[in-house]
């Protein structure tokens, strides 16, 4: 086989190789995470995807799903569209809990006089959660916007009770990570898409 024919038949296989590399899904904490989901009949982009870390535990893996790549958190909420936040659980956690830690989570980062107006979705949430007893490691639940219609939250699968018709309801679910006060600083550069 001749010098050229050998370089040819490399470039090939090289290119083969980046394509199959370039298909291959994210995987974050041994979760795979989609690079687009279609909601409301629109394709959204993965913006990033990270891990919620408690003390040394790995607790859930999230991703966060636009209709454009936006790297900043007021560039997240501005955006018009369908918006996701997907979590998927890495170990079992009490949903009575978490409910209560997300609750937390919205006072910290909202102005305190809107908080008043996201109370009553608030003890709804909480609800919503605490009827789930448990999430074991490989469940999932998503809090999708959908424009018209309100927030969705989805748990295993199952959409629970009716939308939550606010806007100010789905972008205060959302500064849980991505507000001045989040959850977890890493996540939520991740999930802006920053490199770690």
């Amino acid at each position: 086989m001749n010098f050229s024919r050998k370089r040819f038949l490399m470039s090939c296989l090289l290119l083969l190789a980046s394509g199959w590399a370039a298909a291959a899904p994210l995987e974050v904490a041994g979760v795979k995470v989609d690079d687009s989901v279609e909601l409301a009949g629109k394709t959204l982009v993965l913006n990033g995807a990270g891990v919620r870390t408690k003390a040394i535990f790995k607790v859930y893996v999230a991703a966060l799903y636009l209709p454009q790549k936006a790297n900043t958190p007021e560039a997240v909420l501005a955006l018009q569209g369908p918006k996701r936040m997907h979590i998927t659980m890495v170990r079992e956690i009490d949903t009575n809990e978490l409910g209560k830690l997300f609750t937390r989570g919205v006072e910290d980062n909202t102005p305190k006089s809107e908080m008043s107006k996201l109370i009553p979705g608030l003890i709804r949430m909480g609800q919503i959660f605490a009827e789930q007893k448990k999430l074991s490691p490989g469940e999932t639940f998503s809090i999708d916007w959908i424009p018209g219609k309100g927030t969705i939250i989805t748990v295993k699968g199952q959409p629970q009770g009716e939308p939550f018709k606010e806007p100010e309801f789905f972008n205060a679910m959302m500064r849980i990570w991505l507000g001045p006060n989040p959850a977890d600083w890493r996540l939520k550069d991740a999930l802006l898409g920053k490199p770690a």
